[in-house]
């Protein structure tokens, strides 16, 4: 079980690199993120886009393209297309998402004809390593899924254990959030919570162990889980931090890359193939980490 992104690093770089395609890549902080990509050897890369606008911005950041293949496309819905169709045909793993909006961006990964659609809920999955744990959590969703059904929240919390299996945890643990960790029929996030781990409980959902409601404190935290008698499999051993709605995942995403001390690294899951969607004020380092588990995921998926 991988428990840095630099074994997630070694992984993605070992047996063969894998492709990732790029769509609309005129983009800066994209292409900063392709330097420190090829600069550790870690994939190949097809880039979509205004080749001109392309090679300008890799020059004036001493990117060089000569092992890069630049597809020019000046359409930015082309170019997700054309992105798309890329990875729909077996050309590269992995999809990126460049200087797109992203409704744009996911019309093209859900065209009939060429997305990457599969008949499932596609959702998103941050990959969280904090120096205060020794392992990774997985946060999902704060960037898909408003306001997500029962039925959705099992797509989301299955997306998520594809993610965690692919990064070598078989079984992992998943906590169903809410604002307090007992059943308030006035809260409907606890009682989706404890439906979700009968679910589990009677196999619905498979490859991993659910249970809730859980406060957040009480699912990172033994010590925590402990003090307020909760008890069980995942009290305080979460690997997966399931959100009730995408406004919780939001702030909890942000907040921990504004004021805490965590690396991170966020794919959509639940296509045909892993997606790399980041936010504009993500870093390039963010960039690279993200890039890093989504080619491991399609490697090991």
């Amino acid at each position: 079980m991988f428990n840095t992104f630099e074994q997630i690093i070694d992984e993605a770089r070992s047996g063969g690199k894998q492709r990732i395609a790029i769509a609309a890549a005129g983009d800066a902080d994209v292409l900063e993120a392709v330097k420190l990509a090829i600069g550790i050897d870690l994939a190949d890369f097809t880039l979509f886009g205004d080749e001109a606008v392309i090679r300008k911005l890799a020059a004036d950041i001493g990117l060089d393209l000569a092992r890069v293949e630049v597809v020019d496309e000046t359409g930015l819905a082309m170019s997700a297309l054309k992105a798309v169709q890329y990875v729909s045909s077996g050309n590269a793993g992995t999809l990126m998402k460049g200087l797109i909006g992203t409704t744009d961006f996911l019309r093209a990964v859900l065209d009939k004809e060429v997305g990457l659609r599969t008949g499932s809920l596609i959702s998103h999955v941050a990959v969280i390593k904090s120096d205060k744990f020794d392992r990774f959590f997985y946060l999902t969703d704060g960037a898909m899924n408003i306001a997500p059904t029962l039925d959705q929240k099992v797509q989301i919390i299955n997306n998520a254990v594809k993610v965690a299996h692919a990064l070598g945890n078989d079984n992992p643990k998943v906590a169903c959030l809410a604002a307090v960790e007992t059943v308030n029929p006035d809260m409907p996030a606890t009682i989706d919570a404890s439906l979700l781990a009968k679910m589990s409980d009677r196999k619905q959902i498979k490859g991993c162990v659910v249970d809730g409601p859980f406060g957040l404190d009480n699912a990172v935290s033994a010590e925590s889980a402990k003090h307020k008698g909760v008890s069980g499999p995942v009290a305080g051993q979460a690997d997966i931090l399931m959100c009730p709605e995408i406004n919780t995942g939001n702030v909890i995403y942000k907040a921990l890359s504004y004021f805490a001390n965590v690396e991170c690294g966020a794919v959509i899951s639940g296509a045909r193939a892993p997606i790399v969607l980041t936010s504009r004020a993500d870093s390039p380092r963010t960039k690279l980490l993200s890039m890093a588990t989504a080619a491991t995921v399609a490697k090991n998926s």
